[in-house]
C-alpha cells in the first residue's frame, strides 16, 4: 500500500489527512480530510494519475477530522465510513469488523472510545506492511484528551486494543504533536527510548509513520502504566489512577 500524508493547518492544529492507495488496483481512501482546500489538490493529482477514490474514512466526529466531509462530497461523491456521530456518515463498522481497499489491503476497525465515544482506529494490512491510523486516540509519545471518556477507557484503548497489534505496525496519528508529547514524557521517564524520541523530534519536523506500536510501548508514558518510574511520577500504583494522573499533568503543562 502507498500512504501519502497531507499536513493541514500547519502551525495551528498540525493535523494530518492520509491518502491510502492499493498499488495493484489503484483503489484508495482518504482519512480525515478535514480541510478540503489543502486536501483536494493532492487527491485530484492522484485521481488524474489513475487513482480511484472509493471512500472517505473518519476516525471521530470532531470538526478537525470530519468537518470537511460535506465539502469533499461536492467533488467526490463516495460513501463515508466513520464513527456514528461523524458528519454525513454512511456506515459505522462494528468493533473488529473488516473491509478491503482494492485487492490487497485488509482494514480492521477498532473501537477506542475515550477522546470521543465514537472514536475508531483503523488497522491496515497489506502483506507484511502494517499501519494503524489512530486519530486522536494515540499520538507518537502521547494520547488524546479524555473529552468524552475516562482513564479506564483510554487504558483499554491504548494498552489492550492497540497494544495487541503487531509490534511492527506503523503509527499514523491525527496530529503532529510529538514535540510537546516528548517534552512531557521526558519529565516522567528519563529512559533511553524516551531520549531517543526526543532526539528524533529535535531533528525531524514530521514523525508520522516513523514509529511503531512496539516503539510506543517503550517511549509512550501512557503505555507504560506499570513502570515504577511512571508510577513514582504520579504517586499512584493502580493503572487507571496512573493514567488519570498522567493526563491531568499533561493537561496542565
Amino acid at each position: 500500500m502507498h500512504i501519502e500524508s497531507i499536513p493541514m493547518w500547519e502551525g495551528s492544529g498540525n493535523n494530518y489527512a492520509y491518502l491510502v492507495t492499493d498499488e495493484k488496483t489503484k483503489d484508495a481512501v482518504i482519512i480525515d480530510p478535514a480541510n478540503p482546500s489543502e486536501v483536494l489538490p493532492t487527491v485530484k493529482k492522484a485521481v488524474d494519475s489513475g487513482v480511484n477514490l472509493k471512500n472517505i474514512i473518519n476516525t471521530h466526529h470532531h470538526g478537525d477530522h470530519a468537518g470537511g466531509n460535506a465539502e469533499m462530497l461536492k467533488t467526490y461523491s463516495v460513501p463515508i465510513i466513520g464513527g456514528k456521530d461523524c458528519a454525513k456518515v454512511n456506515k459505522t463498522p462494528g468493533h473488529g469488523d473488516t473491509f478491503t481497499v482494492g485487492e490487497s489491503i485488509k482494514v480492521k476497525a477498532l473501537h477506542t472510545p475515550c477522546h470521543t465515544q465514537d472514536s475508531i482506529c483503523y488497522f491496515f494490512e497489506d502483506g507484511n506492511d502494517r499501519a494503524v491510523f489512530t486519530g486522536d486516540t494515540l499520538f507518537i509519545g502521547g494520547c488524546g484528551r479524555f473529552f468524552e471518556g475516562t482513564p479506564k477507557e483510554m487504558d483499554k484503548a491504548l494498552n489492550e486494543t492497540l497494544a495487541a497489534l503487531p509490534d511492527d505496525t506503523k503509527v499514523y496519528p491525527g496530529h503532529e504533536y510529538t514535540k510537546g508529547n516528548v517534552k512531557f514524557g521526558i519529565r516522567v521517564l528519563q529512559s533511553d527510548p524516551v531520549k531517543k524520541l526526543e532526539s528524533f523530534t529535535n531533528s525531524n519536523k514530521y514523525t508520522q509513520g516513523k514509529f511503531t506500536i512496539g516503539d510506543e510501548k517503550k517511549h509512550n508514558v501512557f503505555m507504560r502504566l506499570d513502570d515504577p518510574d511512571v508510577q513514582k511520577f504520579t504517586g499512584k500504583t493502580d493503572r487507571v489512577d496512573v493514567m488519570g494522573a498522567l493526563r491531568e499533568a499533561k493537561n496542565s503543562m
